[in-house]
């Protein structure tokens, strides 16, 4: 089959040449796109912490787990668009391409607006649900009701950042964050240190930023001299690219919002601790954002050269490609999660100096760190597998063995064992767990697509 060619110095020829390379420049930028984000967001963290008070920062944490489950569902349908585009742009079949992408920027926009309605209809009753401790949650629903109000902007930027990342260009969305935090960082200082607005200076900065990046990502479409440039005049829903985005998207969008469903469940546990052990989580959580960011930069890189070796059937190359990332994220986590663990105490000192709030931080780091390479090769199989179209089984088994242990640890083992150390036990044993399901899945879904593309090949 005829593979495309780049025309652009940001797109990346995943289908052929040397592997391990592509994959790090693939993935470097990714990685220290979803850092910087990441560390802009952690100015929120630290202002409000440094500022505005142990009650301030315990607001902002304690929505972080309800934000995931409301916003999720969407971000998990972009990885649709993204192994979609990957597998036209791969083929060079630029009129599926063009009319993928302008379906998928579409979508993005509608269910911006339906999150933006729903988070802020919804985030008071979601909070009582969660037993948001009282002096604690009038602060957490302004929160939540100002950064709903920049979901349109949050869909727009990821759906567009998932194409680019389909035809290789990590690079360009690593700039547009850039500028974008840089106008957060510069807004969270105006908002909440000259203008003391707390928890809402913090959560305007966030959206002004997210129209920021929106922006950005738009205007690059729109320049855009390939099969993947955006016209405002052709935006539209084709049901058919719609369904195909769905069939990978939706599981993956179910697997995150279940999974941060029992993220949520624990953090209601953290919450019966009280507001320094919930400031202690959201800190440390910061923390361990970082690790998840470097492993998912590599399991996005899988996914995207999966599926574009995929739709040209270069089934050993795709072989190499898991083997690589495997290499890859288990190196990384291994390398982060031991220096958080050696260094935790220094970096939560960076988010609070209430030595009572490191010490309930400290606690959790301890458990969860060093087996972070575990988190990583969880996540990676799934990928490879959406990679080649094949997404509801992880997902099924993701739940069970994420949700599922999580759930059974919290509700079964954690009442009569009450503590934070105890209580995130459960994250290394639901990895564990898990990777055993998902490597039975994978042997079975890897012979099925080898089988299918002798055929295509037998075909042809």
């Amino acid at each position: 089959m005829k593979t495309k060619t780049n025309g652009n110095k940001f797109e990346i020829d995943m289908c052929n040449g040397s592997i391990m390379d592509k994959l790090i420049s693939f993935s470097l930028p990714l990685m220290l796109s979803s850092i910087l984000q990441l560390m802009f967001n952690a100015v929120d963290i630290i202002v409000v912490g440094r500022f505005s008070g142990r009650q301030a920062l315990a607001a902002v944490g304690s929505t972080t787990a309800l934000i995931n489950i409301f916003t999720n569902l969407f971000i998990g349908i972009s990885l649709g668009a993204n192994v979609l585009a990957a597998r036209y742009f791969a083929a060079g079949r630029d009129k599926e391409m063009s009319e993928a992408v302008h379906t998928a920027i579409t979508l993005a926009l509608i269910s911006g607006i339906m999150m933006a309605f729903i988070g802020i209809g919804a985030s008071g009753f979601a909070l009582r649900l969660m037993d948001t401790p009282s002096d604690v949650i009038g602060q957490s629903a302004i929160y939540m009701r100002i950064y709903f109000m920049g979901m349109p902007f949050f869909m727009l930027y990821n759906y567009g950042a998932a194409i680019l990342r389909a035809v290789g260009d990590t690079k360009r969305p690593l700039l547009f964050l850039i500028a974008a935090g840089m106008a957060n960082v510069a807004l969270d200082l105006l908002l909440v240190i000259a203008v003391p607005l707390g928890v809402a200076g913090v959560a305007i900065g966030t959206v002004a930023s997210q129209l920021v990046s929106s922006l950005l990502v738009l205007r690059c479409l729109y320049k855009a001299e390939s099969s993947y440039q955006l016209r405002f005049s052709k935006l539209t829903v084709k049901i058919e690219y719609l369904k195909r985005i769905f069939q990978v998207g939706i599981p993956a969008g179910i697997q995150s919002t279940v999974i941060n469903f029992s993220n949520a469940m624990l953090q209601s546990s953290v919450n019966s601790f009280g507001a320094t052990a919930m400031a202690g989580y959201t800190a440390a959580n910061n923390i361990l954002g970082f690790l998840y960011v470097s492993v998912n930069a590599v399991t996005q890189a899988c996914m995207s050269f999966t599926s574009q070796n995929y739709s040209v059937g270069k089934q050993k190359r795709m072989d190499r490609v898991f083997l690589d990332c495997i290499i890859l994220s288990a190196g990384a986590a291994a390398f982060l999660g031991v220096g958080a663990y050696v260094f935790g105490s220094r970096l939560l000192q960076i988010y609070t100096a209430d030595m009572d709030v490191i010490q309930c931080g400290l606690e959790i780091l301890s458990i969860t760190t060093v087996p972070y390479f575990l988190c990583g090769i969880m996540d990676l199989i799934p990928g490879a597998l959406r990679g080649m179209g094949h997404s509801a089984v992880p997902m099924i088994l993701s739940i069970i063995g994420t949700v599922g242990t999580r759930i059974l640890w919290i509700y079964g083992f954690f009442p009569q064992h009450r503590s934070l150390h105890f209580l995130f036990i459960s994250y290394p044993g639901s990895w564990i767990f898990t990777i055993l399901m998902q490597a039975v899945c994978f042997y079975f879904v890897r012979k099925q697509c080898i089988l299918h593309l002798n055929n295509r090949k037998g075909i042809a």
